[in-house]
C-alpha cells in the first residue's frame, strides 16, 4: 500500500501577553457583566435584566390577566430564545420569584400550580402555568409610545427595553437581593400605599428631608408580616443605605386544651418557613438548650394561614419560654439592608430619598416622552384630518383633478398644487374610500379635529409646565396605589428587643410556687393574681367586663385545689397555667373560661366555687330542690374527679361557700322567698351523703340562689324580677337592693319570708344574690350594669334597670 503523505504543517500563531494584565482585564469584564447584566437591579424600575426580560416578553406574548395561563416552559423558552442568553433554570427561578406572594409584596406574575413555599421548591416548568399579574401591566404599560429606550438583544435580532416605564416604585415596594462580584444588594420590601405617599410628597417638595419622607414610609412592610423591633436600624438604612433590622414572628399565648397552654405563631420573619422554625426548636430541645416545650405542631392550611402551635409544659412560664425561642430559633431573625442598585449604569448605595428621587426623575422622563409622542401623533393626525376636510368641501373638483390625471403621481402633484396640500395630505386623499365622502363623515372629521386641537393644547401645556408634569406623575401614582395597594402587614415597634441577660448555668423557666389568689367571675372567667410582699388585691377605678366576682381562694401557684361544679363534683387542678394579672389592677376580662381550662364539656355544668383540700372549714352546698349539705374538705377522697353530694335525678347544685358554725346559710327561691338559718343546724357529712332538707319550696318554685353570710357581715340582698312568659334576655325587669338585716331568721326546712313584691306581669325572680356590700351586676356578656341604691324594704317591688342583668356578684373592694 502506498504510504499516506504526512499532513501539511499548520502555521502556528502564538502571541505573548502579560498574564496579570490578561487576568485583570478578563476579571473586570466578567465583574462588569455580572454587576450590570445579572445581579443588581436598576434603580428606576427595580428589576434585574432577567426579570425585565420576562415581563417584557410575557407582555409581547399577550399573557394579560384577562387571558388564559400558558405553560411556564413556553415563557422560559421565549425569553431564552429571544432575550436572555443564559440557562433555562435561571430564567425559571426568576419567574417563580416574581409569582411568590411570600417573597414579593406585590407579585408581578400570576402563577397557576405549585410555585413553591417557604420550605419547598416549585414544580418543574412543564407542570406550572403563568400569566402577567395586573400589577405587572403598570410596569409595562405605554412601551409602544417611545417612553423608554430600546436596545438590541444578545444577537442583534430583536429589540428589548433598557428599562420599564414602572408606574409604581417597584424597587422599594418589592425589594431586591443579589450577589455580584465584590458587592451585594439586599433591599427590603415596603408598603405600596406608603411609598406612593412619600413619592408624591417628594414630587411636591423636592427639598424634602429623609426624616420628612419617613413620616410616610416608617419602615419596611414584609409580605409575611411579623413585628419589626426598633426603628434605629430603619433610620440608618434610610439615611445611609445600610442598616440592620430585628424582625420577630407574631405570637399569642392561648389555651391549647384542658389545662394546657401554648404559644401560637401566626406570622414569621421574612423568608422563614414553619418547617425551619420547627426544626430549630427540636434541635434546641434535644440539645437541652430549650426547656419547657412539650410538643410543636404545624397547623398551617389554606383556610387559616400560618399557624404553629408550641405546647408548654405544665408549670413553665410561657413568656420566659417565648424569650428563649426568640434567642435560640428563627422566631426572631435579622434582616441586613444594603441598598445597592444601578444608577446611570453605575452601582450606588442609596438612601430612601435617593431611591425615590431616581424613580421620580424616571417617571418625569417617561411622562415627558409619552406626552411628546402623543403630541406628535395627534399633530400628524390633525394634519391629515385638515386635508380631508379640504377635500370633502370641494369633492367634485378633487374627483375631476384625479380623473384628469394620467397616473397617481400626476394626481398627487395636481392635488398639491390646486388645493395647497402637503405630500402626506395628497397621498391620504388618493387612498380615501368613497364611503368616507358622506355628510356624516364630514361631521365626524370636524368633531375629531376639535378633539385633536383640544388634546394638542393640553399636551403642549403639560410639556410647558413642570408643575403639571409633576401633578400628572402624582395622579398616576395615586391610581396605582388605589389599584394594587394593600394595608400594612408588618407591625412596627419603636422599642428594640431587650438584650438577653447574662446568666450562669441553665435558665429556670418554671413558674415559682408563690402565694396567689384565684378569682372567679360570675360569668365563669378565672385569673390568677400572684401576690408579692404582702400586696393586696385592687380593681381599676373604672369597671370592666366580667368584674362581678363569684368566688376567690388564697393558695399557691403550684398547689392543687378543687373546682366545685353544679353537678355536685369536685375537679382537682393546679392554677399554674391560668392567666396571671397584676395585683394592682385585677381585671377579670383578661381571664380564661374555667370550664375550658378544666375540660368540662357537659352542657349546663357551671363552676360554683373553689375547695382547698387542706382546709378544716366546712363547705355548704345548696341544690335547686332545696337540699343543703356541709362537708369538710379534708374528708373529700383524693381523686381527680369526685362527687361530694348525692342528688336526686334532675337536681343540681346552685351555690357553694365556706360555712363555719357561726355563719348563716341563705336560700332565695324563684317565687321570691328568702330563708336564712344558722349553719350549725346542718351537721357535716361525708362525700356520698345526700344532705338534708334546707328550704320548703312552694308549688312550681325552685332555689335560685344559695350562699353563706358570715357573722357580723354588712350583707345586702339583691333581687331582679321578671316573668316566665317573656323570653329570657329581652326584658330588663325591676331590681331591688335591701339590707340582709331586714329578713328575720327562720328554722331549717321552713318557707322563709317574702323578698320581692311582684308587679303586674311579673311572676318570678330571674336573678338573686346575697353577700357583702357593695353588689356588682353584669349582663350575660359580662358588661357592667347599675343596681339601685341599697335601703329598699324587703317586700318592695324594685326599680327599672338600665339593661338586662345576667348575674350579680361582689367586688374586691
Amino acid at each position: 500500500m502506498p504510504k499516506t503523505p504526512p499532513p501539511e504543517p499548520v502555521e502556528e500563531r502564538i502571541q505573548d501577553i502579560d498574564l496579570s494584565s490578561e487576568m485583570q482585564g478578563s476579571f473586570l469584564e466578567y465583574a462588569y457583566s455580572v454587576i450590570y447584566s445579572r445581579a443588581l437591579p436598576d434603580a428606576r424600575d427595580g428589576l434585574k435584566p432577567v426579570q425585565r426580560r420576562i415581563l417584557y416578553q410575557m407582555a409581547e406574548m399577550g399573557l394579560r390577566p384577562d387571558r388564559g395561563h400558558v405553560k411556564s416552559a413556553r415563557v422560559v423558552g421565549e425569553v431564552m430564545g429571544k432575550l436572555h442568553p443564559h440557562g433555562d433554570s435561571a430564567i425559571y427561578d426568576a419567574l417563580v420569584r416574581l409569582a411568590q406572594d411570600f417573597a414579593l409584596r406585590v407579585p408581578l406574575v400570576d402563577g397557576h400550580g405549585n410555585f413553591g413555599s417557604l420550605d419547598d421548591g416549585p414544580a418543574a416548568a412543564r407542570y406550572t402555568e403563568a400569566r402577567l399579574a395586573a400589577s405587572a401591566l403598570a410596569l409595562t404599560e405605554n412601551l409602544d409610545e417611545d417612553v423608554v429606550d430600546f436596545v438590541p438583544n444578545y444577537d442583534g435580532q430583536f429589540q428589548q427595553p433598557a428599562v420599564l416605564p414602572a408606574a409604581f416604585p417597584n424597587l422599594l415596594v418589592n425589594g431586591a437581593s443579589g450577589i455580584a462580584v465584590g458587592m451585594a444588594t439586599n433591599m427590603a420590601p415596603h408598603n405600596l400605599i406608603e411609598v406612593v405617599a412619600a413619592a408624591t410628597h417628594l414630587l411636591e417638595n423636592p427639598d424634602a428631608t429623609t426624616e420628612e419622607l419617613m413620616e410616610y414610609v416608617p419602615g419596611p412592610d414584609f409580605p409575611s408580616g411579623g413585628v419589626l423591633m426598633g426603628l434605629d436600624g430603619v433610620k440608618d438604612a434610610y439615611t445611609t443605605g445600610r442598616g440592620a433590622l430585628k424582625v420577630r414572628g407574631k405570637v399569642s399565648i392561648e389555651p391549647l386544651g384542658p389545662r394546657r397552654t401554648g404559644i401560637i405563631v401566626s406570622e414569621l420573619p421574612y423568608m422563614v418557613g414553619p418547617e425551619r422554625l420547627i426544626e430549630k426548636i427540636r434541635d434546641a430541645v434535644q440539645a437541652k438548650k430549650l426547656q419547657g416545650i412539650s410538643d410543636v405542631t404545624d397547623l398551617t392550611d389554606r383556610n387559616h394561614g400560618l399557624r404553629v402551635a408550641i405546647g408548654i409544659k405544665t408549670g413553665f412560664d410561657p413568656n420566659a419560654v417565648l424569650e428563649q425561642l426568640y434567642r435560640l430559633t428563627p422566631l426572631e431573625d435579622s434582616f441586613n439592608i444594603n441598598n445597592v442598585a444601578l444608577v446611570d449604569g453605575q452601582p450606588r448605595t442609596l438612601g430612601l430619598k435617593e431611591m425615590l428621587s431616581v424613580y421620580v426623575a424616571h417617571r418625569l422622563e417617561v411622562i415627558t416622552r409619552r406626552s411628546r409622542y402623543r403630541l406628535a401623533r395627534r399633530e400628524e393626525r390633525l394634519h391629515l384630518v385638515e386635508g380631508l376636510l379640504i377635500a370633502i368641501l370641494d369633492i367634485d373638483e378633487v374627483i375631476q383633478v384625479i380623473r384628469s390625471s394620467d397616473d397617481s403621481e400626476q394626481a398627487r402633484i395636481k392635488l398639491r398644487d390646486v388645493f395647497d396640500l402637503s405630500e402626506l395630505q395628497a397621498e391620504y386623499i388618493l387612498e380615501l374610500r368613497l364611503r368616507r365622502l358622506t355628510k356624516f363623515s364630514r361631521i365626524e372629521l370636524e368633531a375629531e379635529r376639535d378633539a385633536l386641537l383640544a388634546d394638542i393644547a393640553a399636551l403642549r401645556e403639560l410639556l410647558g409646565s413642570d408643575a403639571l408634569l409633576r401633578r400628572a406623575v402624582a395622579t398616576e401614582l395615586d391610581a396605582a396605589a388605589d389599584a394594587y395597594g394593600t394595608p400594612r402587614r408588618t407591625l412596627l415597634m419603636n422599642a428594640a428587643p431587650p438584650k438577653p441577660r447574662a446568666t450562669k448555668g441553665a435558665v429556670d423557666l418554671q413558674i415559682a410556687d408563690a402565694p396567689t389568689v384565684l378569682v372567679l367571675s360570675t360569668t365563669g372567667r378565672a385569673v390568677r393574681v400572684d401576690l408579692v410582699d404582702g400586696q393586696e388585691l385592687t380593681v381599676p377605678a373604672r369597671r370592666s367586663k366580667h368584674d362581678a366576682i363569684l368566688a376567690t381562694v388564697e393558695t399557691t401557684v403550684r398547689a392543687e385545689i378543687g373546682a366545685l361544679t353544679s353537678a355536685g363534683r369536685v375537679v382537682r387542678f393546679s392554677p399554674v397555667d391560668l392567666p396571671s394579672v397584676p395585683s394592682s389592677s385585677v381585671q377579670l376580662a383578661a381571664g380564661t373560661p374555667l370550664r375550658d381550662y378544666l375540660g368540662i364539656t357537659t352542657r349546663g355544668e357551671r363552676i360554683l366555687g373553689f375547695v382547698r383540700f387542706d382546709s378544716e372549714t366546712p363547705i355548704a352546698l345548696g341544690t335547686a330542690q332545696g337540699t343543703v349539705k356541709r362537708i369538710v374538705p379534708t374528708s373529700i377522697p383524693v381523686r381527680p374527679d369526685v362527687e361530694v353530694i348525692g342528688m336526686k335525678a334532675g337536681d343540681s347544685v346552685v351555690g357553694a361557700a365556706d360555712a363555719p358554725d357561726d355563719s348563716e346559710v341563705v336560700f332565695v327561691t324563684t317565687d321570691a322567698q328568702l330563708l336564712r338559718f344558722s349553719a350549725s343546724a346542718v351537721r357535716p357529712q361525708g362525700a356520698p351523703a345526700g344532705g338534708m332538707a334546707g328550704v320548703k319550696l312552694g308549688a312550681g318554685a325552685s332555689v335560685l340562689f344559695f350562699g353563706v353570710v358570715g357573722a357580723g357581715s354588712d350583707a345586702v340582698v339583691a333581687t331582679v324580677s321578671g316573668s316566665d312568659s317573656i323570653l329570657p334576655g329581652t326584658d330588663a325587669g325591676r331590681a331591688k337592693v335591701s339590707s340582709f338585716e331586714e329578713y328575720p331568721s327562720k328554722g331549717r326546712a321552713t318557707g322563709g319570708v317574702r323578698a320581692h313584691a311582684f308587679l303586674k306581669g311579673e311572676d318570678r325572680l330571674t336573678v338573686a344574690w346575697v353577700g357583702a356590700s357593695p353588689a356588682q351586676a353584669v349582663d350575660p356578656t359580662g358588661a357592667v350594669r347599675k343596681l339601685p341604691e341599697s335601703g329598699a324594704r324587703r317586700d318592695a317591688s324594685g326599680q327599672p334597670t338600665d339593661g338586662v342583668i345576667g348575674s350579680i356578684g361582689r367586688t374586691l373592694v
